[in-house]
């Protein structure tokens, strides 16, 4: 029911998070886009197994969107950090009535071509103290990694720790099924181990 998609690292400037990513695991990312209905902006990096890794900050030079943005950035401080997970499916609402409280609404969102649905969470907060994967439905539109160049990196673990890691197992059991997927108790936190053309890396 839902397939890992792709991994936000949050920034409170897009070009300090492309340079976290960068530094970390070694490689130039490529540049992505606007998401007016937000007043975001990313930049991507295209990974092994048909998913991706995108650096995501407020874009400056939007509008204020009248809402609370997505992945609690208007919370957000401090240095760049992989902040979000977030998975697929391919019905949105069915995924939504197995999901805990607090998925928030499903919102339309386009950027170019690109048109996705997504429930990322109430005013921006995810459920389960904000460990609960977002979660997307791309429809008939390319899942953007066939569109990013290959660099070889490939995702070995994505450690999530939560402070209610219980729950959160107990929650994905039936409808995840991943074992690159590592739930800890702790406080919040996401960790991703890749194998990389120049050995082993890590995102935090």
């Amino acid at each position: 029911m839902l397939k890992l998609d792709h991994l936000a690292v949050a920034a409170t400037d897009l070009d300090a998070g492309r340079d976290h990513i960068e530094a970390a695991l070694g490689v130039t990312m490529q540049p992505g886009g606007k998401h007016a209905n937000f007043g975001t902006h990313n930049m991507l990096l295209g990974l092994e197994d048909g998913i991706y890794l995108e650096a995501i900050a407020i874009d400056p030079d939007a509008p204020d969107p009248g809402r609370r943005r997505w992945f609690d950035l208007d919370d957000f401080t401090g240095p760049p950090r992989l902040t979000n997970w977030i998975c697929q499916t391919r019905d949105i609402d069915e995924a939504l009535a197995l999901a805990p409280v607090g998925m928030g609404p499903v919102t339309d969102q386009r950027r170019d071509e690109l048109h996705w649905q997504m429930a990322a969470g109430e005013n921006g907060h995810l459920p389960l103290e904000g460990s609960f994967p977002a979660v997307i439905a791309w429809g008939d539109t390319p899942h953007p990694s066939t569109r990013l160049a290959s660099t070889g990196l490939r995702l070995d673990r994505l450690i999530v720790t939560s402070p209610v890691a219980d729950a959160l197992r107990s929650t994905l059991r039936h409808v995840l099924a991943d074992s690159r997927i590592v739930i800890e108790q702790g406080d919040k936190g996401l960790r991703a181990e890749f194998s990389t053309p120049s050995g082993h890396r890590v995102l935090e």
